[in-house]
């Protein structure tokens, strides 16, 4: 029994050596050689963490490799949202004017003949009372019969109305008024504090007033990505706003006049996640909110690096690449100068970001030994209990 315990030690310290040379090939992680390290061979770090041996089809050359720098940021850096007004919005509430749809209540006055008004009375209100649209399009008024109004403006309605009423009346004076807006909605869903059906009045709607009107945003709303769509010629069409540089900026380009059947749909932020792991304190998922996330951001979250075994060299962020023959853009800091730093919190995390922070070659060996230590120790104690 005592031998079988000294060969196994035996062979276990055999083992233990042959990890030892062969450290930077057999520790499992990102393999970085002492070479790359001191040379500071970027590429071959960033062809390292992209290739891996138990993969059998190598698709680097479809791997996009960027190193952050002052000069990569300037040309991702997105325009800033400024403050600006939209006249041609202003232009277009300016010339509203309410067309009457199937549905609608119109309220009809003709002035001294009563006999043509009829009373809303003490228990009925004017949409109650009033004259109400057809399907077919016509409303029916005394003397004249039928009357088709839909898809005019109020003011057709009301000289249309006079106009025929001219045979029975001498020089009728009309008022025509929409007593109940029952044709036109729009819809408000998604991340809104009261989603629901606005009805169009006779007072523009516009983006911002629908979800006002609905009670603001939701906490967990999705600012930069709320959808608009409307049909145009038969055919629905999408808008994307930016609300926070709406609310935020004041970018009044973001605003738009809204029409029946409109529907704003406001996303929640559940599918902004950004995946940090790796070398980290506390490896978690993170969720982008309404102002972004940037690097430093995403990193401060998870309590930073860990000290002792990060690389500082192999911070990578890896992105799914918009180009049709790239599969993944991988984005490396290099944040072994201090002053490196600085460039994480200009870098701005876009949804399902990975990153990753790689471990020094000494640290996964630490790793590795650290893990059989105590079987070697319990050998070892077991080995001395039996003696000699």
């Amino acid at each position: 029994m005592v031998v079988l315990f000294r060969r196994m030690s035996s062979v276990i310290h055999a083992a233990l050596l042959a990890l030892f040379l062969s450290a930077c090939t057999v520790v499992p992680g990102l393999q970085v050689s002492s070479a790359d390290l001191a040379g500071g061979d970027r590429v071959g770090l960033v062809d390292k963490f992209i290739r891996s041996d138990s993969v059998s089809t190598d698709f680097t050359q479809q791997v996009n490799t960027l190193l952050i720098s002052p000069t990569l940021l300037t040309k991702m850096r997105p325009a800033k949202p400024q403050a600006q007004a939209n006249p041609g919005l202003q232009v277009q509430m300016d010339q509203y004017s309410y067309v009457i749809g199937v549905g609608d209540v119109l309220n009809i006055i003709v002035w001294d003949h009563p006999e043509l008004t009829i009373p809303a009375g003490q228990f009925r209100s004017a949409g109650e009372s009033g004259s109400v649209v057809h399907p077919d399009g016509t409303i029916f008024y005394p003397y004249i019969g039928k009357v088709n109004v839909v898809g005019k403006l109020v003011s057709d309605a009301r000289d249309l109305i006079a106009r025929d009423l001219a045979s029975y009346i001498e020089k009728p004076q009309v008022e025509v008024s929409v007593a109940a807006y029952r044709s036109q909605r729009v819809f408000v869903t998604g991340a809104v504090a009261q989603p629901g059906v606005l009805p169009i009045t006779n007072v523009p709607l516009t983006v911002l007033d629908a979800l006002n009107a609905s009670g603001g945003l939701a906490v967990d709303a999705d600012w930069r990505s709320v959808v608009v769509t409307s049909n145009v010629s038969g055919a629905p069409k999408e808008t994307t706003l930016d609300l926070y540089a709406l609310y935020q900026h004041g970018d009044m380009s973001q605003n738009r006049l809204l029409g029946s059947n409109d529907i704003i749909h406001v996303p929640r932020n559940d599918g902004l996640k950004v995946f940090v792991m790796g070398d980290v304190l506390k490896p978690e998922t993170q969720r982008i909110d309404r102002s972004g996330l940037t690097l430093a951001e995403a990193l401060n979250n998870v309590g930073g690096l860990s000290e002792r075994s990060a690389d500082a060299r192999g911070i990578f962020v890896l992105r799914a690449s918009q180009q049709p023959d790239q599969v993944v853009d991988v984005f490396q800091l290099d944040a072994s100068v201090g002053s490196m730093l600085i460039l994480s919190t200009q870098f701005q995390l876009a949804p399902m970001d990975v990153v990753y922070v790689t471990s020094a070659p000494m640290a996964r060996w630490n790793k590795v030994i650290s893990q059989l230590l105590p079987s070697i120790s319990g050998l070892y104690d077991l080995d001395r209990i039996n003696g000699p």
